[in-house]
């Protein structure tokens, strides 16, 4: 299949966004096509979590547009765009512990209906809410903590919990902000293997890692960002020759800071 912008599931259009006088991000236009797994990387610093945040609605674009399946995205809040079909698991993990895993995935079903949290509880008691986080944690490999307190599970089952909530949105698109983070290799490496299967089920994925050997085994494409600008994107192994992504990871000289066509 040919992609053009008019076959993406989302576009995003010069994106800006400001804090102070700081441009987090400065005029990044990139598109993720439908059952894509696309990487979206660049050194500490480069503005991945801040662009993903204005995807989310966390944080306001000051200048640029956000689109999804043709509706504009840009103004709406973010239970709104959740409505829309957008869904994304944050770096730092923070379950309900008061709640058992499965309650939290099921709260995370439940809150399609409402932006409400406490509103969102109402549902967690409903069997169509409780089928699907049990299918959820299934996709995930952790059905047998459903009934376990968040607290004490360790930072692999965590993280595929974050995963599972998001699932359970039942997303056009899923943003992961670093879900390999602070895993160790073997845990970083199964939890990709889910991430590409989920990916395959059908879902079209949006990967924002600094693991890059999992990135590069899993990801269909990247899409590289440095001091808030895009510099390069297209295939995994012709983005990590370019001399500006191999400056921007090893500090070396690059011959020119423009984009390389891709």
């Amino acid at each position: 299949m040919i992609h053009t912008p008019e076959t993406a599931l989302l576009r995003v259009s010069g994106v800006t966004v400001r804090f102070g006088g700081l441009k987090a991000v400065d005029d990044v236009s990139f598109e993720a096509y439908p059952g894509e797994l696309l990487g979206l990387i660049g050194p500490n610093g480069a503005g991945k979590t801040t662009l993903m945040r204005a995807i989310t609605g966390v944080v306001g674009a000051n200048a640029g547009s956000i689109q999804l399946s043709d509706q504009d995205l840009t103004r709406l809040p973010t239970h709104q765009r959740i409505r829309k079909g957008l869904a994304f698991s944050q770096q730092l993990v923070r379950p309900f512990r008061q709640i058992s895993v499965l309650d939290n995935v099921a709260l995370a079903a439940g809150a399609r209906h409402t932006h409400s949290p406490m509103k969102a509880l109402l549902h967690t008691d409903s069997r169509h809410e409780r089928d699907i986080a049990r299918r959820m944690l299934a996709r995930v490999g952790i059905s047998r903590h459903a009934d376990q307190m968040p607290g004490i599970q360790p930072l692999g089952v965590l993280k595929r919990l974050e995963v599972a909530r998001a699932l359970a949105q039942e997303p056009k698109l899923l943003l992961l902000d670093e879900p390999l983070a602070g895993l160790n290799s073997k845990e970083a490496a199964t939890l990709a293997d889910t991430i590409a299967e989920i990916n395959r089920q059908g879902i079209t994925i949006i990967l924002i890692e600094h693991n890059l050997g999992e990135v590069m085994r899993i990801c269909q494409r990247l899409v590289v960002l440095d001091n808030g600008r895009r510099i390069a994107s297209g295939a995994p192994r012709e983005v990590m020759q370019q001399p500006q992504v191999r400056a921007a990871y090893l500090g070396a000289p690059a011959e020119s800071t423009e984009e390389h066509s891709a």
